[in-house]
C-alpha cells in the first residue's frame, strides 16, 4: 500500500537534501509524523524563518541576519586581513581559533568536473573588494585537496596584479581533508604557519 500523499510529499522533500537517500527520507518523515504538533510546527517555523530572515552579507558573502554581518560591522576586527574560506561552516571553525581579521566566503571551490566554474563563486566580488583598497593580506583558507589547490592557484593568479600579499594556511591541516573536520588548535597552527603564495610565471 502506498503512503498517504502528504507523507509521500514529505519524503520527497527530505529526499532532495544532500546525502539523504530514500530510506533516510522515510525515517525523517515518520519522525515528523510521530512528533508532537508543537515540535513539528517548530521545525516548520524554523525553516520558514531561515528562508525569510537569513541573507548574504554584501561585504563577505557569509550568511547573516543583518547586512553587513556582525564580523564585517565590527570596528575591532582587522579589516586589512581577509581570510578566504569555502563555506560558512569553515568561517565558524576559524572563529574558534581566535582569528581577528575578516572573511570572504567563496561558496565552494572551482571544480569543472562538477560544473563549478569561477563565475559560480564569489571570486569577482573578492577581486573588487581587494581593488577597493584597505586590504593588505589575503589568506587562502581553502581545503588542502585537489580542488582546493586548484582554487588557491586560480585566486593567486586573479590577485597577481594587486599589491596585496597572498598567503595560504600551512599544511598543519592534513592534505586531502576538509577544514570542516579540523579542530581549532590544528587550524590555529596552520594560520600561524601560513606561507606566501608566489605567482606563477
Amino acid at each position: 500500500m502506498a503512503y498517504p500523499e502528504p507523507i509521500q510529499k514529505l519524503i520527497l522533500e527530505f529526499g532532495k537534501m544532500p546525502g539523504v537517500g530514500v530510506r533516510t527520507a522515510e525515517r525523517l518523515a515518520f519522525h515528523v509524523l510521530r512528533s508532537s504538533p508543537e515540535d513539528a510546527f517548530a521545525l516548520a517555523l524554523a525553516i520558514r524563518d531561515v528562508k525569510k530572515s537569513v541573507r548574504t552579507c554584501s561585504v563577505c558573502c557569509n550568511v547573516a541576519a543583518a547586512d553587513p554581518c556582525p564580523v564585517c560591522a565590527d570596528p575591532g576586527r582587522d579589516h586589512a586581513l581577509v581570510l578566504v574560506v569555502e563555506q560558512p561552516h569553515d568561517l565558524e571553525k576559524f572563529e574558534a581559533t581566535g582569528f581577528r581579521g575578516v572573511y570572504h566566503v567563496l561558496g565552494g571551490v572551482v571544480n569543472p568536473i562538477e560544473g563549478i566554474e569561477p563565475e559560480h563563486l564569489t571570486v569577482e566580488r573578492l577581486k573588487k573588494r581587494v581593488a577597493g583598497g584597505g586590504v593588505k593580506e589575503v589568506i587562502l583558507g581553502v581545503d588542502p585537496d585537489f580542488e582546493g589547490d586548484g582554487t588557491a592557484m586560480f585566486l593567486r593568479a586573479l590577485l597577481r596584479k594587486s599589491a596585496v600579499r597572498v598567503t595560504r594556511i600551512a599544511r598543519g591541516v592534513p592534505a586531502g581533508t576538509s577544514i570542516e573536520y579540523a579542530n581549532a588548535s590544528v587550524l590555529a597552527e596552520a594560520m600561524a604557519g601560513r606561507q606566501e603564495m608566489e605567482p606563477e610565471e
